[in-house]
């Protein structure tokens, strides 16, 4: 188990430790002497420790659940080898405190301002009008959810702003697919891109630190594929753009998973639908890869990864063109 920055912090002399932190875990226990205890696993980028509160009494500590963020005062002690920590007093966290989520949960690597700002000004770019006015209108339609949101409850960019991360590695490619594939619709297919995952902002539930904790009602009995197309039927309609188009970006948007298997509701029927659905399992896979080769060593292999058919990669060390 991994050392929390709680622990890091603590005081020497006294094992005292305060600050914030993310509860990936809870459970209500008893005591042997039967009294109610918080056993708890709370955890940062630095990593994750095992926590008490003894006596716990909801009217007097709150109640909590897993994904929210707190500030807990306590002292840290050896258990059985392992640090843990006795908690002493537990609040949540609240937006005065300004606590920077990068430190806690795993977040996008880039600003989702920054990252919202270049797509919508990619999509105000389009030639074509109608394309144009659906892509910025659901954008803008969507922004409040789309700067926080995650791209997946687990697998890739399960993390904090991994939606925008997802959507903007995936139409950066799009852009280079068109500059080698001339053939193909630019704005049609950068449509699509930016509006394929769209209503995971409906499919998703997320807790207060910007994880997602389950799937919504709609997102298991429908899905972020067939929700999607929904919204852009409903936008054609009411910004007056015309249904052949409407119809185009819909099958992408139902057809961008490839398989059925996969929740395609179709199959790619049209050159832009196929390159949605080719670079969106690329980026999706490269991620994967990337994070499961994160901590594996030169020469090694990593466990067998479910996402990835079972697959054990292998780390092959090479340096990165840029880092040389």
């Amino acid at each position: 188990m991994g050392r929390i920055a709680l622990s890091i912090n603590a005081n020497a002399q006294t094992g005292r430790t305060e600050g914030f932190c993310v509860i990936r875990n809870i459970e209500i226990k008893k005591s042997s002497a039967g009294n109610p205890y918080l056993n708890m696993a709370l955890g940062d980028n630095a990593g994750e420790i095992n926590a008490k509160l003894w006596d716990y009494k909801p009217e007097q500590h709150g109640t909590y659940r897993t994904g929210d963020i707190i500030k807990v005062r306590g002292r840290i002690t050896q258990w059985q080898g392992s640090e843990q920590l006795t908690v002493d007093q537990i609040r949540k966290a609240t937006p005065e405190d300004n606590v920077p989520m990068e430190d806690l949960v795993p977040s996008a690597p880039e600003n989702t301002n920054e990252m919202y700002e270049r797509l919508f000004s990619l999509a105000q770019s389009f030639k074509d009008e109608d394309l144009k006015l659906l892509t910025c209108h659901l954008l803008s339609t969507h922004k409040l959810l789309i700067l926080c949101y995650p791209a997946a409850l687990k697998l890739h960019h399960a993390q904090r702003g991994g939606l925008l991360f997802h959507t903007c590695t995936l139409t950066e490619l799009a852009v280079r697919v068109c500059e080698v594939y001339p053939a193909l619709d630019r704005d049609l297919l950068l449509c699509g891109a930016i509006l394929h995952d769209i209503a995971k902002t409906k499919e998703l539930e997320i807790a207060q630190s910007g994880l997602a904790s389950g799937y919504s009602a709609a997102g298991q009995l429908l899905g972020h594929l067939v929700m999607g197309a929904q919204w852009v039927a409903e936008a054609c309609k009411e910004l007056g753009i015309d249904e052949e188009k409407s119809m185009l970006v819909q099958h992408m948007l139902i057809s961008h998973h490839g398989e059925p298997e996969y929740g395609a509701a179709k199959l790619p029927m049209f050159p832009e639908a196929e390159a949605l659905s080719e670079i969106d399992m690329l980026d999706a896979r490269l991620f994967n890869m990337f994070n499961e080769l994160a901590d594996v060593p030169v020469g090694d292999f990593t466990q067998p990864v479910w996402s990835l058919d079972r697959r054990r990669l292998y780390n092959h060390g090479r340096i990165k063109v840029e880092e040389e």
